[in-house]
């Protein structure tokens, strides 16, 4: 069985791992994903991740982030475009989530950005996912 979509893969894995309370969830690895992952650190919705190696193969642990309550800091995890059906915005069609609580993720010609930078930087692109 072959894996038709790995960004909505590791979305799932994500998800699912939050419903059963976890604290750590493990995906393949990708630079693709590493760098999704970098702009969920940077925006506070995870704590970290990490590349490891087990036995020849390479392997992302993710350390999920939850509130002083015990509540996940992540509650959606929507994918928009996907391999049947991308999904395209131009730099001025990007538009904050929930009025800046949530974020979209694009890849862009200048890497995988937040909507908050592509607005900042004034570029649009592929709208991966959302997040809130």
């Amino acid at each position: 069985m072959s894996m038709q979509d790995p960004i909505s893969d590791m979305l799932t894995r994500i998800r699912n791992a939050i419903l059963r309370d976890k604290d750590v969830t493990r995906m393949p690895y990708s630079k693709y994903k590493m760098n999704i992952l970098n702009v969920l650190r940077n925006e506070g919705f995870i704590k970290n991740f990490e590349m490891i190696e087990e036995e020849g193969k390479k392997n992302i642990l993710v350390y999920l982030k939850y509130a002083p309550n015990g509540n996940p800091v992540l509650i959606k995890l929507i994918r928009v475009s996907k391999p049947s059906c991308r999904q395209y915005v131009a730099a001025d069609e990007v538009k904050p989530i929930l009025n800046g609580i949530g974020i979209s993720i694009l890849s862009t010609s200048k890497g995988v950005l937040s909507d908050k930078q592509c607005r900042e930087q004034n570029v649009g692109g592929e709208i991966i996912c959302e997040i809130y």
